[in-house]
């Protein structure tokens, strides 16, 4: 592990869109209704797809009830919104890679808002893989972390679970697993009691670009702003790292 920490970027997230919980859940439900649709049902036991996408849902602290809905929505009569999987990659203001994760019910439109949101920014899309092998594809699991928790013991029950690596942050214990390996690990720390923060399959820089220019950092700011309000958006990876304003 490149020992950069992911989990400010995700905390950084969280704390800018508490008030826009409605445009999150609905993003969940576009996932959920993914799973459902190519994850094997709408039984969670028998849909391990599924079963990670709620466990996101739950650290986002989705209400069971719109999860249920969710779940109900895509299983339907077959009037649900047909959504597609699409990834976009490029650099942002400041040269910094970017990934972008969409769900879109029209791959055309969508095309177009990302070149517009990529060029108003500074920055340009670039062709499949331009950026992807700056990157590894990593499942990551956050636990807060709280003073009546052992780091060696935590640890080692993240190592006995299968993951393949743990970083402890001050507020945050950050565990790694392989793509394949991230559904196992989530239910083995789930039935030793934890809770998550945050638990999905991520995209971690190799290696980070240091910003330090206030305007580019505000730049980099209004861009991921931008990426946050189309809908289709569903997660943003870069591998910019600055320091936050108080």
């Amino acid at each position: 592990m490149s020992g950069h920490s992911k989990w400010a970027n995700i905390k950084n997230k969280k704390e800018k869109t508490d008030a826009q919980k409605g445009k999150i859940f609905t993003k969940i439900g576009r996932e959920i209704a993914i799973a459902v649709k190519e994850g094997g049902g709408a039984d969670p036991a028998n849909n391990s797809k599924l079963r990670d996408v709620i466990a996101k849902a739950k650290a986002a602290n989705m209400p069971n009830d719109n999860i249920s809905r969710s779940i109900k929505k895509a299983s339907g009569d077959g009037n649900a919104v047909d959504y597609e999987e699409v990834v976009y990659e490029g650099y942002g203001p400041g040269n910094v890679a970017v990934i972008v994760n969409v769900l879109t019910d029209n791959r055309n439109r969508i095309a177009a808002e990302m070149r517009h949101i990529f060029s108003k920014s500074g920055g340009s899309m670039g062709a499949s893989g331009s950026v992807a092998w700056m990157f590894d594809k990593k499942g990551l699991i956050v636990i807060e972390r709280t003073a009546l928790m052992d780091e060696d013991e935590v640890m080692m029950q993240a190592l006995d679970a299968g993951a393949e690596d743990f970083i402890a942050q001050d507020d945050a214990f950050e565990i790694y697993t392989a793509p394949a390996d991230f559904s196992a690990v989530r239910e083995n720390l789930e039935n030793l009691g934890f809770s998550f923060l945050s638990a999905e399959i991520s995209q971690i820089p190799k290696n980070t670009t240091n910003i330090t220019d206030p305007e580019t950092i505000e730049k980099i700011e209004r861009f991921l702003e931008r990426m946050d309000d189309n809908d289709d958006v569903q997660e943003v990876f870069h591998n910019g790292v600055w320091e936050e304003k108080e």
